[in-house]
């Protein structure tokens, strides 16, 4: 707000300060609107915190409600040179792997050309065996380059890679090799003629001779492994089903009579660390909603949402279902998997006791966090009542909702008031403004008034 300096100037009165006092005293109606929006966006604040720690436990809820996660297996592989995945349909079991052969790609290069030779006719191709064999064709333009028939073949995307290797020969180095993208037998390339200027063939089938200008520089292999003493032959070196369930990934061979030992199990630390992700969670809540419902007798420090409504209806639902337990099974109630509920609302974990359920018990366990449907057991009745207080226009939404309606209507309060304090410091300012030129004119006319009666009291010959 703009200040006159003028002011006072006439009168000789602190004007300008008193009308700074007068707005300071006015503005300081202000000061109630302020404090309850400050309150109110703390609490919107607290709700926020109260949601993050609330969408935590339930994501450590969701990974329970899953019966498949308490059957699922792991792996693990003593030795290398193999790598092992399980799936779902993988069966507990010890298993010992011998990798004999690792799968190759075939390579089939020409013999060497001289640079600047040219080429030009038609490329047939035979890649592949049996039913998935491919014929390829190609007609190459006449006084086409060698990196022109290296691309012709690439665009055909047969199943081949075309490159050019310089094997350093003085006068014709420059060879065009195709290698086979998969590995294995039936990957091969079975044959390749070009006719035309420096045409060359090859015939996987045939014998080499002097006319032959492409021959087999690596021959395409399969891959040979034996499990449990069965030999299993692969296209590829990762080799699926030769244990049900299981993906195999072979990178080099085993010595001479020995193997790789692949084990099967259920992944019980997964399930372990899960019960305990979800233990974890929910006093990771308990501690949030301590922070927000904290009291300081000594200092009168209170937490934002230190007796709300809204946290107490959360803290009531989650305790009414964690304390519910299942309706059926071997186990119904938390304790019963070795978790209790503590004096200080958190979670106590039996580390031993759920260890010895999970092994001896996993289908008892997922019964119970899982359920027969997403909604029946302990994880989907958590992820239930989660869902009424975190969903849109759920319990927490509404609250803040009610928050940010009532922020609205303190500043739109606050502007009015404003305007108000504005209005009346600019009255003030005018009285003032008046009061000041009025005690001037004064000051004038005394003073007017002082040097008459000096004049006439010097004509008299009077003395001051």
């Amino acid at each position: 707000m703009t200040t006159i300096t003028s002011l006072g100037i006439g009168s000789g009165l602190d004007l300008n300060g008193l009308l700074d006092q007068l707005n300071a005293a006015e503005r300081g109606k202000l000061e109630p609107i302020k404090l309850q929006q400050k309150s109110h966006q703390a609490r919107i604040s607290a709700y926020g915190k109260l949601q993050g720690a609330l969408s935590t436990f339930q994501s450590a809820a969701a990974k329970l409600n899953d019966s498949k996660f308490f059957q699922s297996v792991g792996s693990n592989v003593t030795g290398s040179g193999v790598k092992a995945a399980a799936s779902a349909a993988a069966q507990p079991g010890r298993f010992d792997v011998a990798v004999k052969e690792l799968a190759r790609a075939q390579s089939v290069a020409t013999g060497g050309f001289a640079e600047g030779a040219k080429f030009g006719g038609e490329l047939t191709m035979t890649i592949g065996t049996g039913d998935k064999a491919k014929a390829v064709s190609i007609d190459l333009a006449p006084n086409s380059s060698l990196s022109d028939l290296r691309d012709a073949i690439n665009a055909k995307k047969a199943g081949v890679t075309a490159s050019i290797v310089n094997d350093g020969d003085p006068d014709s180095p420059y060879r065009l090799v195709l290698t086979a993208n998969a590995t294995g037998e039936n990957a091969a390339i079975q044959s390749v003629a070009l006719g035309g200027e420096n045409g060359f063939s090859f015939d996987l089938g045939a014998e080499p001779d002097a006319a032959d200008t492409m021959s087999q520089v690596v021959a395409a292999q399969n891959a040979v492994l034996e499990v449990n003493g069965i030999r299993i032959t692969s296209q590829s070196n990762q080799v699926k089903g030769a244990i049900q369930g299981v993906t195999l990934d072979l990178s080099e061979t085993t010595a001479e009579g020995s193997s790789v030992t692949v084990v099967v199990e259920r992944n019980t630390l997964a399930i372990r660390e899960a019960v305990s992700g979800f233990v974890k969670a929910y006093n990771d809540m308990r501690s949030t909603i301590s922070g927000l419902t904290k009291f300081n007798a000594d200092t009168g420090d209170a937490g934002e949402l230190l007796g709300d409504n809204t946290l107490r209806t959360v803290e009531n639902r989650m305790r009414s279902v964690l304390a519910g337990g299942v309706g059926e099974g071997e186990l119904r109630m938390l304790s019963d998997i070795g978790i209790s509920l503590q004096r200080d609302g958190k979670l106590k974990l039996d580390e031993d006791r759920l260890s010895n359920i999970v092994a001896n018990q996993p289908e008892a366990l997922s019964a119970f966090f899982a359920g027969q449907n997403k909604a029946g057991g302990m994880a989907g009745k958590l992820n239930e009542s989660l869902d009424q207080m975190l969903g849109d226009r759920g319990l927490l939404d509404n609250a803040k909702r009610g928050l940010e309606t009532r922020l609205s209507s303190l500043a739109d309060r606050f502007e009015r008031m404003e305007r108000s304090i504005e209005k009346t410091i600019d009255r003030y300012r005018i009285q003032f403004g008046q009061l000041d030129s009025m005690i001037a004119t004064m000051n004038q006319t005394s003073d007017y008034l002082f040097q008459q009666f000096d004049m006439m009291n010097a004509q008299l010959g009077r003395k001051k």
